[in-house]
């Protein structure tokens, strides 16, 4: 299972999406406080739509709380300043992953990445043209590079639909 947290999220528009990517990929979705926006805001839900529901979510108290909860299973920081690229890394292994992302703005602790510079991932970018990845691209691009080295898990590789428009 690949779990996907957010450290601190601001912008609801983001999470609401991540939630929705979350439903799509049967992830797990853990959220650590503090919050930027109430999760019964309308623009989350909007950006969520109807799949909120449909999201196993944990809410952590702080950092620490969650990282309580992860205990010895693999941790990953994704990061614009690691330098290990997601793809190289072996997320095959038959154990749970736990994907974390910083807030939009500040990212992760700088003490914590520090300490922890070994879990660190980065997404190859350009950093001369832009400071940052959105973060709901991120998000997406590191679960599925997870789940196509787990050849796709409990996810339909093709579905029909009643007015399929390849059929």
């Amino acid at each position: 299972m690949n779990h996907v947290a957010l450290f601190e999220p601001l912008i609801p528009n983001n999470t609401g999406n991540i939630s929705r990517s979350c439903a799509a990929t049967n992830s797990p979705l853990h959220l650590i406080e503090p919050l930027g926006f109430s999760t019964d805001d309308k623009h989350l839900k909007r950006a969520g739509l109807d799949y909120w529901d449909n999201v196993d979510i944990t809410y952590h108290k702080n950092l620490e709380d969650f990282l309580a909860v992860v205990g010895d299973q693999p941790l990953h920081l994704i990061t614009k300043f690691a330098h290990k690229i997601y793809s190289e890394e072996n997320f095959d292994d038959g154990q749970d992953h736990y994907f974390l992302f910083g807030k939009e703005t500040t990212g992760l602790p700088e003490e914590f990445m520090r300490e922890n510079e070994e879990k660190c991932l980065r997404l190859p970018m350009n950093d001369t043209h832009v400071r940052s990845l959105n973060l709901a691209n991120t998000v997406i691009t590191v679960v599925y590079e997870a789940l196509r080295q787990q050849d796709y898990p409990n996810l339909e590789l093709t579905h029909h639909y009643d007015n399929d428009k390849l059929d």
